[in-house]
């Protein structure tokens, strides 16, 4: 197989994008509730308790659009990455830092050429998935 045709086509989970939301908000709840402990005035605690609260609903709903905008994601042999948007068009993404691909899981951050940034958390098993040992792979190579 040549190379330029190597690549790894994944499609992310619903149940991982489930996951990933739901811990976001449990975290968003223990914030509050560790503010909330702090031995601060009743005025401090609440104006911490607000900004916490609208930086996490602003992070998670910046992740919720990426999760809708993304139906699946190609990672080419050179780290050139291809988002699909929910039209089903391929657009070009850049590869961000802070994705890791370990074992049977991965966490990859990409941005479109427009600005959109989205994340997936993803799993595969390279004995029974071609596209996941691809990845691996590929990794390899662009992680270091």
């Amino acid at each position: 197989m040549s190379s330029a045709t190597y690549s790894a086509s994944l499609t992310p989970d619903p149940w991982l994008r489930i996951v990933v939301l739901t811990s976001g908000q449990l975290l968003i709840a223990a914030g509050l509730v560790m503010i909330l402990t702090l031995d601060l005035n009743a005025v401090l605690r609440g104006a911490g308790c607000l900004a916490w609260l609208g930086l996490g609903c602003v992070e998670l709903g910046r992740v919720d659009r990426g999760f809708r905008y993304c139906s699946a994601l190609r990672v080419g042999p050179g780290g050139e990455i291809a988002l699909q948007n929910p039209d089903l068009e391929w657009e070009p993404a850049t590869l961000q830092s802070g994705s890791v691909v370990i074992g049977r899981f991965a966490w990859l951050r990409v941005q479109t050429g427009g600005g959109r940034q989205c994340a997936e958390f993803l799993r595969g098993d390279a004995r029974a998935d071609p596209d996941w040992r691809r990845l691996k792979v590929i990794w390899r190579h662009i992680g270091a």
